[in-house]
């Protein structure tokens, strides 16, 4: 249920861009999710086309772009995409010395309006 407060920041922030551009309607909004990120994207669209009724964004697509996030063993050095569930051990050598970077990522890439 996390994803509604997201789901509105998203639409106030792609409107207040709109504006400030001049635009008409919104088209499409371009979102980069980290893997890690625990955002649904199912969950998103459906709160975005119940909020955006009856704004500039009322049918705007929305792309969703995943961010994989990348692990790498402190004894091997072996280097693998994580995802979740993350195991806490490295595939390669079995060592628990594993640090994950990235794949928590959550931003408005980009936004297609129509002037």
């Amino acid at each position: 249920m996390h994803e509604l407060p997201v789901t509105q920041a998203i639409l106030d922030t792609a409107l207040h861009a709109a504006q400030q551009a001049g635009g008409q309607r919104i088209l499409a909004i371009d979102l980069v999710i980290g893997e890690l990120s625990g955002i649904v994207d199912d969950s998103v669209q459906f709160y975005f086309d119940i909020l955006s009724q009856g704004t500039p964004a009322a049918g705007a697509a929305l792309h969703f772009q995943r961010q994989p996030a990348q692990a790498v063993c402190a004894q091997c050095g072996h280097s693998y995409q994580a995802a979740p569930p993350l195991a806490p051990f490295c595939p390669a050598c079995g060592s628990q010395r594993v640090q994950v970077s990235g794949g928590r990522e959550f931003f408005l890439e980009s936004i297609e309006i129509n002037d």
